[in-house]
């Protein structure tokens, strides 16, 4: 259980709601702020958005992943394979500086920790899934394991870039095209389904925020007791992230 800081420094994260801005600007943005918070020009930056309609791909996404029907996807630097952005899901990119040493596999832990604590918020019952990453809905009658928040991250000259998208009211249908994430043997859920009512990247935003803050600063620390019972151990494993020195 983690109780310290994942950050190099103790400064606020500079948090900036940019609402919907294409995906390849957004793309150049992280690069320009992970540039100036590696060379020390810059603070730590959370962008948090939503992005039009986007398939982009992560380095382990295989060509049986990928849309059948030729529908463009963009090629990116974080780890994980491919998946879909659009409306109705909340995105956010924390740039920040880890502290040493660097232990990239419990930032995403902490990730998935305060999605699962807005998920809770909202009163959906979430978990993490051995050997992958990301946040679950465990299997019930409404259907099998489906994430409801997925994590891909890179992390470069020590910075983090890329990060986390909660569903929240998304046109679901989007992921047919593709198999998400790599992974076959499961579903994609948001908290409207869920709940069976609208729910917002408006309403999500201020929770999810609050919750990664707490998440990196060591105020909400990691569980180990939020791991989905299941028969056996996950045929896909989600690795989703990039390490760059």
């Amino acid at each position: 259980m983690s109780v310290s800081s994942c950050r190099a420094v103790g400064e606020p994260v500079d948090v900036r709601p940019i609402g919907t801005i294409d995906y390849l600007e957004a793309w150049e943005l992280q690069r320009a702020y992970v540039t100036a918070r590696a060379d020390g020009a810059g603070p730590d930056t959370m962008l948090l958005l939503e992005h039009p309609s986007v398939y982009t791909a992560g380095k382990r996404t295989e060509p049986g992943d990928r849309p059948a029907d030729g529908t463009p996807v963009i090629d990116v630097d974080r780890g994980g394979k491919i998946t879909w952005h659009g409306p109705g899901q909340l995105v956010g990119y924390p740039i920040v500086k880890l502290g040493d040493p660097i232990d990239v596999v419990h930032y995403v832990r902490r990730l998935e920790e305060a999605l699962i604590k807005v998920c809770d918020q909202f009163g959906v019952h979430t978990g993490r899934v051995e050997g992958r990453s990301g946040v679950w809905v465990p299997a019930d009658e409404r259907g099998p394991e489906r994430k409801i928040a997925a994590i891909g991250i890179r992390v470069q000259r020590g910075v983090t870039m890329h990060g986390f998208e909660l569903n929240c009211n998304a046109d679901l249908s989007a992921f047919d095209k593709i198999v998400p994430c790599g992974i076959r043997d499961a579903g994609v859920t948001s908290l409207s389904f869920e709940l069976e009512r609208e729910v917002t990247v408006a309403e999500a935003l201020p929770l999810a925020r609050d919750a990664v803050l707490a998440a990196l600063d060591g105020e909400l620390p990691v569980s180990e007791d939020r791991w989905l019972a299941r028969p056996s151990a996950p045929t896909a494993p989600g690795v989703t992230f990039a390490l760059q020195s």
